[in-house]
């Protein structure tokens, strides 16, 4: 009995190690990679791979397969990794990537989909990923951003979105990037109309709050062709005032947040935002002449320009008031000149069939006495 049960116990040793031993080689380093089981490390880059690799360790926190071929990404296409905190996949072929393709990724903080050929992104995406602090999107054929993943992104400090196809970006989703540190827009197809006023506005109170921006240069319309939208001053955008209320809004917005950000550094003479009003120009001059130390010192340049900006702007809305009153005013005297035209055709019309009136019983009138005239001498020729 005690020998049964003696075998009984090395057989369950047996089979314990068998199932250890194939839950170490199910979770595995893939052969195309290199792991560091320290570090969580893994590292597929430049192998030729078409295809996420299987059986990843579910520990990995960093997984690195840029310079491959993948071309697309299926659904929880990283399930396998939930902890997964980097996720390089830059310079690859994707063209698609499943809106649920991220799904489970909780903890991912850096993601960069940089050297592709994406051409739109699934408002889905990031869903419910709440702690992502970088995302590289640049280098792509992005002709859009879903304003909708500004919920996904309130962690985010740096956005990467550089060398796409954009010509315009919401900005209700750069609002909702409160802590965003870094943003990277040259290299797109900007339309610089009235509807990228608002991401002028947006620039303006973003460096002002020391944010880094690199550049917006314009491409169309064919007048602000290889303009800097953030040097590009108000007066051209004059037309807007007349073409859309929501020009007039948005310098109200802005001239709001401004005087708020005014009030909050008053005061402060020492601290550095106490000058970030004069950052725009700066910073647009430090990009083009390689670094924030340029930037730096032409702040005293920029200095009365900065101060003029919102004198400008005041003068915009006053006259948008003025032509205001002065249309309504216009409308009231054509209204009155309507109703006293119509009072004047009436009272016209009555004073003629008065005048008629009186012509015919004038008449009738007459016809009597020529009347009475012929019979009196016929009487008397009688008498």
């Amino acid at each position: 009995m005690q020998a049964a049960q003696g075998r009984l116990a090395e057989m369950r040793v047996v089979l314990a190690c068998a199932l250890l031993s194939l839950l170490s080689l199910s979770h595995a380093c893939p052969k195309e990679c290199s792991c560091n089981s320290n570090t969580k490390v893994v590292d597929c880059r430049g192998r030729g791979l078409y295809d996420i690799p299987r059986r990843l360790h579910p520990d990995t926190q960093e997984l690195y397969l840029q310079d491959n071929r993948i071309r697309g990404l299926g659904s929880m296409a990283f399930r396998e990794i939930p902890l997964v905190r980097i996720l390089d996949l830059s310079n690859n072929s994707i063209t698609s990537v499943s809106p649920t393709a991220l799904l489970g990724l909780r903890t991912l903080q850096r993601l960069s989909l940089a050297y592709n050929s994406l051409r739109e992104l699934d408002k889905r995406l990031l869903g419910p990923i709440r702690s992502l602090s970088h995302l590289d999107l640049s280098h792509n054929s992005l002709w859009g951003f879903p304003g909708a993943m500004g919920d996904s992104l309130r962690n985010l400090s740096h956005l990467g979105l550089a060398h796409n196809r954009l010509t315009r970006l919401d900005r209700s989703l750069l609002e909702a990037l409160t802590r965003l540190d870094s943003l990277t827009l040259r290299g797109n197809p900007w339309r610089c109309d009235c509807q990228l006023i608002g991401l002028k506005l947006w620039l303006e109170t973003y460096l002002f709050k020391g944010g880094v921006v690199d550049e917006v240069i314009c491409s169309q319309p064919e007048e602000m062709r290889d303009r800097d939208l953030q040097k590009v001053p108000y007066q051209l955008f004059h037309t807007c005032m007349t073409t859309s209320y929501h020009y007039l809004f948005a310098n109200i917005h802005h001239l709001e947040s401004e005087r708020l950000l005014r009030g909050h550094t008053h005061g402060n003479h020492a601290h550095p935002s106490s000058h970030a009003l004069h950052v725009p120009m700066a910073m647009g001059e430090g990009f083009g002449g390689g670094g924030g130390g340029g930037g730096g010192g032409s702040m005293p340049e920029c200095e009365p320009k900065q101060r003029h900006r919102p004198v400008n702007l005041r003068h915009a809305i006053a006259t948008v008031i003025i032509t205001g009153v002065v249309c309504g005013i216009v409308c009231l005297m054509m209204l009155a000149a309507a109703v006293y035209g119509c009072a004047y055709a009436a009272i016209m019309a009555k004073y003629q069939r008065e005048l008629k009136k009186n012509e015919e019983l004038a008449a009738a009138q007459g016809a009597d006495h020529a009347t009475a005239d012929e019979k009196e001498p016929l009487e008397n020729a009688i008498a």
